[in-house]
């Protein structure tokens, strides 16, 4: 370890600061692509764009609970003593997942690949499956950066992938690369990672860094984080495979509800996503105060999202058809509703860094997928398309809060030392 890499402290406003700008680049990031997508494909067709966008938003958002037991591992790691204790590398721990499941992912394409991609299907089973392997070491890399209290690197790693699906979404304008540029567009940044690697010793540094425990540990505990990951990934970035395989053929209607959705949810999900590293290094640092130190962000979130949903349900209409053209409708009533869903995801996304800081991986896990199987169930309810997706997004998060609150409330004030530690749900 080199002191390039160790940790220094708790975490501070001016990382916060720094993961804060480098989201707001993402975020416009995020933004502009969507914006040239819907611009260039028309309702229909960019609902068939934003099934593949959610679908990797989906797998690689899984993957992401590699971030989170990265962060956690590294920043223990900080205050364990090394001696006559196994060593694991997440890297290389991360590598060995992303080829396992892309190579899955691949292989059972035939049996779900029709029912989610409608056209370049081979294409689509072939980025996302890549895209995978590649997202598995971004994530890794994100969650050893936070837990070493790297941020500007953390940073940097998130702006480039984001500027790397812009440039290539650009250049499907220009070349009239239609649906299938935007696909590319889309996985674009699965290579930032090496690129970071290669242009930053510090990030080299930093990815040398070991957890002190188990490989079999590690992956347990990020075994929970994913499955969790997961989970939170179908009702915030795979919320569009979600809603066709429940309501079938989406066309424009569902292409509107589905971008009307995307863009209530973002201004608030996107930097709470980017700032997973900086709550649970905030949480492990306030351990003996645990529900205390989440009234703070939850209390944030909370007002934010007040703020979102008073604009979206007045300006929201408007926005959306001057940015995005007439054939972008949607009424204010339904934006505030998304709006109002997102900010309960958002809530949902405190807790569950509060319990994985805790190392409550089961609670974690449990907490996301009961969410995420009551939204599942409330979309198949007799109701307009856009009243079910209101109903879903804004009930079936409060399950799953309601969970992870429960165990932090009745756990003791202690941080186990490894994720072999024994858990209570």
């Amino acid at each position: 370890m080199t002191d390039a890499a160790t940790p220094t402290g708790p975490v501070t406003r001016s990382s916060v600061a720094r993961v804060g700008v480098a989201t707001a680049l993402t975020a416009a990031c995020g933004y502009a692509v969507l914006y040239l997508a819907a611009r260039v494909l028309e309702p229909a067709g960019f609902s068939v764009f934003a099934v593949f966008w959610g679908a990797f938003g989906l797998v690689t958002g899984a993957s992401f609970g590699l971030l989170q037991q990265s962060t956690r591992e590294i920043r223990i790691a900080a205050h364990v003593a090394p001696d006559r204790r196994p060593v694991t590398h997440p890297l290389r721990v991360a590598a060995a997942v992303g080829v396992v499941t892309a190579a899955a992912l691949a292989g059972s394409a035939a049996l779900w690949a029709p029912h989610v991609f409608a056209q370049e299907r081979t294409l689509s089973v072939t980025l996302l499956s890549v895209g995978l392997a590649g997202f598995c070491l971004h994530g890794t890399l994100l969650g050893m950066l936070a837990g070493a209290n790297r941020w500007t690197q953390y940073g940097a790693l998130m702006v480039t992938d984001a500027a790397l699906r812009v440039v290539v979404a650009v250049v499907t304008v220009l070349a009239g690369w239609g649906l299938v540029g935007f696909l590319w567009a889309t996985v674009a940044g699965a290579a930032s990672w090496l690129m970071l690697l290669l242009a930053s010793p510090t990030s080299r540094a930093v990815a040398q860094l070991v957890a002190y425990e188990s490989a079999g540990s590690f992956l347990r505990g990020a075994g929970h984080a994913v499955a969790a990951a997961g989970a939170s990934a179908i009702l915030v970035m795979g919320f569009p495979v979600l809603l066709k395989a429940t309501a079938g053929d989406l066309g424009a209607t569902g292409g509107v509800v589905i971008l009307a959705v995307t863009l209530t949810r973002a201004p608030l999900l996107v930097p709470l996503t980017a700032m997973q590293g900086n709550l649970i290094a905030h949480f492990v640092d306030q351990r003996r105060h645990r529900l205390r130190a989440l009234a703070g962000p939850a209390g944030l979130v909370a007002a934010v999202g007040a703020v979102g949903v008073l604009a979206a349900g007045t300006a929201g209409p408007w926005l959306l058809r001057v940015g995005f053209g007439p054939d972008y409708d949607a009424d204010g009533s339904l934006l505030a509703w998304l709006t109002a869903g997102a900010v309960a995801i958002a809530l949902l996304t405190v807790t569950g860094a509060a319990t994985v800081a805790a190392a409550l991986h089961r609670a974690y896990s449990l907490g996301w997928v009961s969410a995420t199987l009551a939204s599942a169930l409330l979309l198949t309810l007799p109701l307009p398309l856009e009243t079910r997706t209101v109903v879903a997004l804004l009930c079936g998060p409060l399950v799953g809060i309601a969970v992870h609150v429960a165990v932090l409330a009745r756990q003791p004030h202690t941080l186990p030392r490894t994720t072999d530690a024994k858990e209570t749900t």
